[in-house]
């Protein structure tokens, strides 16, 4: 017995390993495959949900506005978070713990796109604010500022700033020589692959904590600055059609704010508390598919333009069956 441990722990600290061991998700074999289904359906559904989205703004010329070009860019986001999460996921369910391998560079991209998914959220929801506030706060400039060209520098700098973030932050991580091998996550992520170092990892946690204080303080920044200037205008204003769609669009805007913002302080919460490792590791996948759920649905239901478009499509659809 001793021998066998004497051998995991030395498997443990291989130098530089190429191969790495995920933990994974301890589910019993009687919820194995309930697991696995829920997995699969949650990511069917994201990927329809958030294709069709990006579709029907696609094909539809009235959602050609800035709203929606801009909106564009969270369901591609969800799509490309998800589809590196996932798969991966339910196949390492499927796998003994002792067979749930990943190379070091396929374990540093997963961790790239996981990062890159948080970042480019809170970005892309700032140029949104930026979007909305331009359009309530100064409507007669809206189309004057908010031209093809603003919309395409919004969008390249919302993914610009992420990646440049993102970059250093692996960047880092991936100098560090690696004494380890187990991922104590059921995905890599930076936190993860720093873990597997014996060195220093002092500059990663400032860089870290610093990347993390500036992203929320930009974000939350923007968002309490933008809707306190819509409330103005929006108090001030007598006009009730134009307080009607800033409520509609700016609810909207903010709900889906506030359901990433919740979900990314409970997972930095919870890495706190190691001795809830379970429900960190649940909560660490949940926080990429509940709001990648929910994204479409909220844009869907509250838009006028998209409900339209639906109701034009589908009826479209049913006098075509019955002819």
């Amino acid at each position: 017995m001793s021998s066998c441990f004497f051998c995991r722990l030395m498997e443990n600290y291989t130098l530089n390993s190429f191969t790495l061991q995920i933990e994974g998700l301890d589910v019993s074999e009687k919820f194995l495959y309930p697991v696995f289904f829920f997995f699969l359906l949650s990511y069917l559904g994201i990927m329809m949900l958030n294709v069709g989205i990006v579709i029907l703004i696609c094909m539809d010329r009235s959602l050609h506005q800035p709203m929606y070009l801009l909106f564009c860019n969270l369901p591609l986001n969800d799509i490309l978070g998800v589809s590196y999460m996932v798969p991966r996921l339910m196949s390492d369910i499927l796998l003994p713990p002792a067979e749930r391998l990943i190379g070091y560079y396929e374990c540093v991209v997963q961790a790239f796109c996981s990062h890159m998914l948080g970042t480019t959220s809170h970005t892309v929801l700032m140029i949104m604010a930026f979007d909305r506030y331009v359009a309530i706060c100064n409507p007669l400039r809206y189309s004057v500022i908010m031209t093809n060209r603003m919309v395409m520098k919004l969008t390249v700098s919302a993914w610009g700033s992420a990646l440049v973030l993102v970059g250093i932050l692996l960047g880092l991580t991936v100098r560090l020589s690696r004494c380890r091998t187990l991922i104590t996550n059921p995905f890599c992520d930076n936190v993860s692959l720093f873990k597997l170092s014996c060195e220093s990892v002092v500059i990663n946690n400032i860089y870290g904590l610093t990347f993390t204080v500036v992203l929320f303080t930009s974000s939350i920044g923007s968002i309490v600055f933008t809707y306190t200037r819509i409330t103005m205008v929006c108090l001030t204003s007598r006009n009730k059609s134009i307080n009607t769609k800033a409520l509609k669009t700016c609810s909207t805007h903010l709900v889906v704010y506030l359901i990433m913002l919740f979900c990314g302080i409970f997972i930095i919460a919870m890495h706190r508390f190691p001795q809830y490792s379970d429900q960190r590791k649940l909560s660490a996948i949940l926080i990429h598919i509940i709001p990648s759920s929910l994204n479409p649905i909220i844009y869907g239901v509250q838009t006028k333009e998209i409900q339209k478009f639906l109701s034009k499509f589908f009826q479209s659809r049913k006098i075509f069956s019955w002819s």
